[in-house]
């Protein structure tokens, strides 16, 4: 009973042990970024077949819409040696540079009205917290308790490689509920106020905050589109049953180079 229990621990509770070995031993701050090797990686997954239901629509004319980017928790954490999750190597991926080029070509598109830069914080210590949350949040630091303030907020810093890209007039936020950023935060209503239809959605996890996201912008209206690569999830080659999920329910998983194309289209 004990193994099968296992088997449905939430993510983000399993690196804790792991990830409390590799922190101890690595310094506070003064660790070169992991992220800074730029060497093409290839993806543990394939990105699904669009569902028949996606076929059916022109996603090049949908992407012409008044639009957002949403990169969701790719943050220092993921991708440093010494984040505090990271026992899962997550620059051993594609997600970071893929999340450059969609952010890029967004940028250049000139439609993209919205980019937001949405952080997801281990260290919860000061959030509002239900029963669930504080045995949740506290099983997420255990060994880690000890952390200074500066690394705790360095551990929750956007990524290097995505910080280069912010601009003025962007949204710059932590998640505040268990996996969506439309809940507590600003997004909703900025969203509204500049008459966005489409959201491209970026990051980490793809079977946790971008699905909770993708969920959320469908149940808000919005035409949701999910970058694959430019997404992982917490264990090496789960990324296609949560594509395949997303995919068939939610909303179209394309790769960033369909989404380029398309674009360019």
């Amino acid at each position: 009973m004990s193994d099968q229990m296992e088997s449905f621990e939430p993510a983000r509770r399993r690196f804790v042990a792991s990830a409390a070995g590799t922190v101890a031993a690595a310094s506070a701050l003064a660790v070169t970024p992991a992220a800074a090797d730029d060497r093409p990686r290839l993806a543990p997954y394939t990105i699904p077949e669009l569902a028949p239901q996606w076929k059916a629509l022109d996603l090049a004319r949908i992407l012409k819409h008044p639009a957002a980017f949403l990169s969701v928790s790719q943050n220092k954490s993921l991708y440093e040696s010494w984040g505090a999750q990271a026992a899962e190597k997550q620059w051993e991926r594609p997600s970071l540079a893929a999340t450059v080029k969609v952010a890029r070509a967004a940028r250049q598109a000139g439609n993209f009205r919205t980019f937001a830069w949405i952080g997801y914080e281990v260290f919860r210590e000061q959030y509002p917290q239900s029963e669930f949350d504080r045995a949740q949040y506290a099983s997420w630091i255990q060994g880690l308790e000890s952390w200074p303030a500066a690394k705790k907020a360095a551990d929750n810093e956007l990524a290097e490689p995505l910080k280069a890209l912010r601009q003025a007039g962007d949204l710059e936020f932590n998640e505040l509920a268990l996996q969506t950023a439309f809940v507590g935060t600003e997004l909703p209503l900025h969203l509204a106020r500049h008459g966005v239809k489409t959201i491209i959605i970026t990051g980490i996890h793809t079977d946790w905050c971008i699905e909770g996201n993708a969920r959320a912008a469908r149940d808000h209206g919005y035409l949701p589109i999910v970058i694959g690569d430019a997404t992982a999830t917490q264990r090496l080659g789960e990324e296609s049953y949560a594509f395949q999920r997303i995919n068939s329910y939610v909303a179209p998983v394309i790769s960033s180079d369909t989404f380029v194309r398309l674009l360019q289209s």
